[in-house]
Order: C-alpha cells, then structure tokens, then sequence
C-alpha cells in the first residue's frame, strides 16, 4: 500500500517549483520507487499494490493544483503498472479518496484558508455541501476497500480506480 500525503495546497501562482517537485517526489516517485523496489516479491507471492491517490485527481480545484495533477498522474502510473501485473499475477488497482477527516484533512483546510481568504469553517462545511454529502469520509472506510483489495476476493479487479467519496464525484470518469 502506496499512501503518501502532504502535497501543498495554495494559490497557484504563489506556489514555487519546489513545492511541485516535493509534490512529486513524496508522492509519485515515493511510489514508483517502492513498486519497483518489491516488485520481484510482489510478482513470486502473486501480491497486490494498492496506491492510495486522492479525489482531486478527477475533481481538480484552482487551489489544490499540485496534489489534484500528482494524484492524476498516481493514477495514470498505477493503470499502466497494472498491465505489467497482469502479465506477472500482480493486482495493482488505486483509491482515490475524498474529503476524509485526518491531521491532513485539516493541514489542507489551513492552507485552503490562507490561499482562498474564507474560514476553516466554512471550508469544512463546503467539503460536504457542494458536493451533496452526508457526512465526510473516514480512514476506516479507505482502510476497508484497502483490505479487500489487498485481498484473493479482489484477485479479478484490476487496474481500475475507485473513488471512495460518497459519491462526490461526478462524471464517469
């Protein structure tokens, strides 16, 4: 399980290359590099590789414009990876979660604060209205379609990436 976080959230014009390059490197080449590095375990105990992505990589906002391109490309590395695992018995399939209460969750409302001058509160409350909501998402309910994707009743879903936001997602894709 790849699940990396931290990318920094902000007005895209203040937002310098080294914030996009340690974007990348936490995230992306974090996960690269650990695929690669087990890869050969992977392949002999027929394993699984479950990248933990994030929402914004289908619903990109102007204010989250690392995190929203980094999670894409996640996804875009774990679909081409999972061609290689199917070749080598490896399930390779990515979670893109929405807004989900952690130490995170609130570093990001901080910082969306800050760039987009409304309160925490606000943000908060508008992570569920827009989007309909019951509720936000909690690290349990990534961990649970963690584990059965890390799981031999997962063993026929395959590259694929599935969106656990309550529905905050629109669109097909």
């Amino acid at each position: 399980v790849n699940s990396a976080g931290a990318t920094k959230a902000g007005n895209f014009v203040d937002l310098p290359d080294e914030a996009w390059m340690d974007g990348y490197g936490l995230k992306l080449f974090a996960c690269v590099r650990t695929c690669r590095l087990f890869w050969p375990l992977l392949k002999a105990a027929q394993g699984h590789v479950v990248n933990i992505g994030g929402g914004a990589a289908r619903s990109p906002g102007a204010d989250f414009t690392i995190g929203a391109s980094v999670n894409a490309a996640m996804g875009n590395f774990s679909k081409g990876l999972s061609q290689l695992g199917k070749r080598d018995g490896v399930n390779v399939n990515v979670i893109h979660p929405g807004a989900t209460v952690t130490e995170r969750f609130e570093e990001l409302i901080t910082q969306r604060s800050k760039a987009s001058g409304k309160s925490p509160e606000e943000l908060r409350k508008e992570a569920t209205v827009k989007d309909g909501l019951r509720r936000l998402g909690t690290p349990e309910d990534i961990a649970g379609l963690t584990l059965f994707l890390s799981s031999e009743k997962a063993r026929h879903i395959q590259g694929t990436a599935i969106a656990v936001d309550g529905g905050g997602t629109v669109g097909y894709y």
